[in-house]
């Protein structure tokens, strides 16, 4: 099932994002002991963290009981300002109270020799937290239809069942980077994707009417929503 929810700005589907996680976060906290999100980058990705950090509602989570993941990541040294983490951390980490051990960064390449490795670690901390089935999965989307470091006619996209992936000549700088796969993107109980501005509209009407040559039309669990704003949507 997908459902599409339209917004007037950036800012909006921002905030609506930070509170729709908040509130799907207590609530799986309710039935189950442990939560799983996957956060993106990106402009209205990072804001949606820095809003959840500054909303009110993030002091009824606990979040010693939430587990953080990344969708995608660039493949340059830790502390490099291209990095997915480095913005979480900034916008949303370092304010609320979730241990270390709960924060699965992906590796970086003065850890890794390669993007292979790095993606193989990473693969491997996800088997040896059992393999969740993420509870929500955030996914930021390109004016061209990527989705996480999935990019159209590019090999992380066309191996549709691996889970965690190594990106290389990826057509947007970084050229190096390591992806979640459509295997483990697909398991996802929630997907959503964040858009926002007029360059997007063309990707987003694509998507959104099933065209697989774009990974966004391909990024969907059991449960899919789009949060777009208003010049995002003008072709839906």
């Amino acid at each position: 099932m997908t459902r599409v929810v339209v917004l007037p700005d950036a800012e909006a589907v921002a905030q609506s994002a930070a509170a729709r996680l908040l509130v799907t976060v207590q609530d799986v906290l309710t039935t189950k002991h442990v939560a799983h999100v996957v956060l993106t980058g990106g402009t209205v990705g990072t804001r949606t963290l820095a809003a959840v950090a500054s909303s009110p509602l993030a002091d009824s989570i606990d979040w010693t009981s939430v587990h953080v993941w990344w969708g995608d990541e660039r493949f340059v040294p830790s502390g490099h300002s291209d990095r997915n983490e480095g913005q979480a951390q900034q916008a949303m980490l370092t304010h609320l109270p979730i241990p270390e051990e709960n924060i699965h960064r992906m590796g970086a390449s003065d850890v890794y020799v390669t993007a292979d490795e790095a993606a193989s670690a990473y693969l491997a901390e996800i088997e040896a937290a059992g393999s969740p089935k993420w509870d929500v999965l955030m996914l930021g989307l390109g004016p061209d239809g990527h989705v996480a470091s999935l990019f159209p006619g590019h090999d992380g996209y066309t191996q549709p069942g691996a889970d965690v992936v190594a990106v290389h000549d990826s057509p947007k700088p970084p050229p190096t980077r390591v992806s979640l796969g459509l295997g483990t993107i697909q398991r996802a109980s929630r997907v959503w994707v964040v858009a926002a501005g007029a360059e997007k509209a063309d990707s987003v009407a694509r998507c959104l009417h099933g065209d697989r040559e774009l990974p966004g039309a391909a990024a969907h669990g059991e449960e899919t929503l789009w949060l777009i704003d208003a010049a995002a949507s003008t072709l839906v």
